[in-house]
């Protein structure tokens, strides 16, 4: 029996041989969930980030996890002990096969490199999926992945929980009221990397750890060496695993743009990076990883939301936007502490915020515009709980059935805005790009790229195409099809 026929057998089966029956809620009792209502649900990455979803996912007892999925004994060990009925696996794959007929949903909170193999083998049994942000490592596995779940009609969300905020919804409120007119200019910046980033290559040569499968942790990249320096966090500023402060922040700061602007694939890109210095004073950029810092621009057409083009300036490593003129000096903008925000710039007025979307605020004439001056008409629904129920939203729409509820973040929406977030890493990646050795190099990237996006390419330099998709290590071949 396929799992949506045991799904609506349950649900709808008055009595199943000869004695078994479901009974109504109601009898039962108030605040009862009957199993029947329940989602069954497996956890891929059970540790830090993916023990915050598949807890948030399980909500006190109100789903079912039945399996957690781990390549690292040590990450997994919390989860495991407060979840004493899920059945533990170290390899995805295993867990599938094993557990596919009891899945009805898969959380997948792994190293971004490993997301779409993960995710794409759950979609193609049918299974509902929420991933962690960034949505995919590369251009094409988002596509792919976006392709994927309509395909497959399965209820999908990434997990970019301020997605699910207030914040986003009321500055899109506030937009749609023509508060702030036509945008032009957005300036986005964070803090990150708040790990190793921008230094050369750790060096490697102690035995990966009995509790931790190595192999199944490198999954599609190419093979190296355990190395202690990556686990379990810094992982992130190398490329063969990460996708640097832009994947970490990029799926947070620059969805309330997106959202409120409508804006989809960039025209453009272009950027400048931070520099380290090694022996002789040469500065260098390590291929193997991300810069120290960067500044990354892209161009956007003219949405049906907003009709102006926009240019798009991302800043990270420490660096941040100019302070714009039409907000006081005094002002800190963004997030409490100034370290993340955004800056929406328009024809009448300038609107900001920080992460998730939270502390939105509108300036005109040089000063704050008090909220009770401004637009109070509620024309987006809430999610309950803001970004703390955006899993409870993923799960409640798995529930309905694909189509039947809305989500913040589906693939639909958060495949095409993983792609356009990835498109600052191609820039920064091919700006990096040079020939030759030591004082002779010459770096050959720094131009700007155009973008032809139904086609998944870079038109004016053809060296920056190899960024778009990476090649897969034997035997892990992206499965495209069912």
């Amino acid at each position: 029996m396929s799992n949506d026929s045991r799904r609506n057998f349950i649900k709808n089966a008055s009595v199943a041989a000869a004695s078994f029956y479901i009974v109504p809620r109601h009898v039962l009792g108030k605040g009862f969930t009957a199993p029947s209502d329940k989602l069954n649900i497996m956890g891929i990455g059970a540790g830090g980030k993916g023990y915050s979803d598949i807890m948030s996912s399980f909500n006190k007892g109100a789903e079912n996890i039945v399996a957690l999925v781990d390549v690292d004994d040590r990450q997994s060990a919390k989860a495991r002990k407060e979840l004493p009925n899920a059945k533990y696996y170290k390899d995805f794959r295993k867990a599938l096969e094993a557990e596919g007929n009891n899945v009805d949903a898969v959380i997948v909170s792994t190293p971004d490199h490993t997301h779409t193999t993960i995710a794409m083998a759950a979609m193609n049994r049918g299974k509902h999926v929420y991933v962690q942000k960034p949505l995919t490592h590369d251009i094409f596995e988002a596509r792919m992945m976006t392709e994927k779940a309509r395909e497959m009609k399965v209820v999908t969300q990434m997990g970019n929980q301020g997605s699910s905020g207030d914040g986003v919804r009321q500055m899109m409120e506030w937009f749609d009221a023509g508060v702030i007119g036509k945008v032009h200019t957005v300036q986005v910046w964070t803090n990150r990397p708040v790990w190793p980033q921008g230094i050369t290559y750790p060096a490697a040569g102690s035995p990966a750890p009995q509790e931790l499968d190595w192999d199944l942790w490198l999954g599609p990249a190419k093979y190296r060496e355990y190395n202690p320096a990556l686990l379990p966090f810094k992982w992130r500023g190398w490329w063969d695993y990460g996708t640097g402060a832009l994947g970490d922040m990029g799926c947070h700061l620059l969805d309330p743009p997106f959202k409120v602007l409508g804006i989809r694939d960039a025209l453009t890109v272009e950027c400048s990076v931070g520099s380290v210095f090694l022996q002789d004073w040469v500065p260098e950029w390590i291929p193997e990883g991300c810069p120290p810092s960067s500044i990354t621009t892209l161009r956007y057409a003219p949405s049906a939301r907003n009709k102006s083009a926009v240019t798009l300036t991302w800043y990270d490593g420490g660096l941040r936007a100019p302070h714009p003129e039409g907000i006081p000096a005094s002002e800190v903008i963004g997030d409490p502490d100034g370290t993340n925000g955004v800056i929406l710039i328009g024809t009448k007025g300038i609107m900001t915020c920080g992460t998730y979307g939270m502390y939105p605020k509108v300036f005109k004439n040089g000063k704050q515009v008090p909220e009770a001056e401004l637009p109070s008409k509620i024309t987006y629904a809430r999610v309950a709980n803001g970004p703390a129920g955006h899993q409870t939203q993923w799960v409640e729409a798995c529930k309905a059935g694909y189509g039947k509820m809305e989500v913040s973040s589906g693939f639909d929406y958060s495949g095409p805005f993983t792609e356009s977030v990835l498109m600052g890493n191609i820039a920064i990646r091919t700006y990096m790009l040079r020939e030759g050795e030591g004082r002779t190099a010459k770096y050959i990237g720094r131009q700007q790229l155009d973008w032809d996006a139904a086609n998944m390419r870079i038109t004016n330099f053809e060296a920056a195409n190899q960024f778009v998709k990476r090649e897969y290590r034997a035997g892990w071949k992206l499965d495209e099809k069912k």
